[in-house]
């Protein structure tokens, strides 16, 4: 991890990046330094307000802002980590909150709303229509983000859900747009839930923050044949674990294959684990499954019998197969003896010579193109 220095109103933060990635990369860019300057501007005018940060990534706006108290709500689940991780390396920083997710998002009204733009549209409109039933009649939106990462339509997304008062000149490449309450809502926004229907007929729908939630992945759908022939040989009652659940949709098959397995569902996400429960409590409303959203699989957790997994192979916008070699070392460690790993990935990032290193059985089942599906063990 490089620790590099973010200058903020209050003063430099030593801030660093968590996880395996590319080392070179920082935990902060223009768009939070433009945030942390414009939210500053505005709070010193409004000291007394409420402020909410709203998906910050490594922590650099809630410790930047930490003078204010701000409440934290993210649909990532590694933000605590890395809120931890950043606020022991910098001795001004005394007592962080621990950030809500959208399971049990933070009650309003709120004064001042700051808010990494997401590169999703459709997430984007949630959001902001999230924060007009929480923002106080007179409160602002900072919403930022890097330019080239701004959705299509953003322009648009903003004119059909909030008043946009000001865009600040662009700077770093990065952009800060203000903006006050709007009349849009979440509850009859008809881009709320998405989906598609499998070919067994169950119906998999999605809130907008998750991968994959209009169409069937061609990886995933690569992969379920193969979880119906592996959950069909398990006993009643075996441990099954979709990690990086998503919408749930691998969980979905084992149940279908073999509703009496009991099933867990994790994922990074929020909205992807309230997705999934969305769906297991529709298809299978008598399921022994639990829900946890977590980066990976918890130290805590039980082990399991069968891990189902197509791993994420970006991160913001950084793409690879850190994320991947992580949740490789976790399943060997949370596997059952003579439990398997079953997975679907992309064929260029070479998973047939990293699961080595954690397994002792790596048997590859199908290919295609462009992906590659594994079984994997541990004698």
């Amino acid at each position: 991890m490089t620790s590099s220095m973010l200058q903020t109103p209050d003063g430099p933060l030593s801030l660093v990046r968590p996880g395996g990635g590319d080392k070179s990369l920082r935990a902060w860019d223009a768009a939070d330094e433009l945030l942390l300057e414009t939210a500053d501007t505005v709070l010193q005018e409004e000291p007394q307000g409420r402020v909410l940060v709203v998906d910050d990534q490594f922590g650099a706006l809630s410790l930047g802002l930490a003078r204010y108290g701000p409440e934290l709500v993210a649909d990532n689940a590694g933000l605590n980590g890395a809120l931890s991780l950043n606020a022991r390396g910098n001795s001004r920083i005394t007592s962080i909150p621990r950030p809500a997710s959208w399971q049990r998002p933070p009650e309003g009204p709120f004064d001042l709303v700051v808010l990494r733009i997401p590169r999703q549209a459709d997430y984007l409109a949630w959001l902001l229509r999230w924060v007009n039933g929480v923002l106080s009649e007179k409160g602002r939106i900072l919403a930022g983000g890097m330019i080239k990462h701004l959705p299509d339509r953003s322009v648009d997304v903003f004119a059909e859900a909030v008043v946009t008062e000001q865009v600040l000149p662009a700077r770093k490449k990065a952009r800060v747009v203000i903006c006050r309450r709007g009349e849009a809502g979440i509850e009859d926004w008809s881009g709320l839930w998405r989906g598609y229907t499998l070919d067994n007929g169950i119906r998999v729908e999605a809130l907008p923050a998750v991968f994959a939630r209009e169409k069937l992945d061609i990886g995933t759908r690569l992969l379920l044949p193969y979880i119906a022939e592996a959950v069909a040989s398990l006993e009643t009652g075996a441990r099954v674990l979709d990690l990086a659940c998503g919408n749930g949709v691998l969980g979905l098959q084992a149940l279908s294959a073999q509703p009496e397995v009991t099933l867990t569902f994790t994922d990074v996400s929020s909205q992807a684990v309230l997705s999934a429960e969305h769906n297991v409590s529709r298809a299978f409303p008598g399921a022994k499954a639990a829900f946890r959203h977590a980066d990976g699989i918890p130290e805590a957790a039980a082990q399991f019998d069968l891990i189902l997994l197509n791993p994420p192979f970006h991160e913001g916008g950084v793409v690879g197969d850190h994320i991947a070699l992580r949740l490789f070392r976790e399943t060997a460690r949370h596997l059952a003896p003579g439990g398997r790993l079953l997975m679907v990935g992309n064929r260029h990032l070479g998973y047939h010579r990293s699961l080595r290193r954690d397994f002792s059985t790596v048997h590859q089942l199908a290919a295609d193109p462009k992906f590659v599906v594994f079984q994997a063990g541990r004698s």
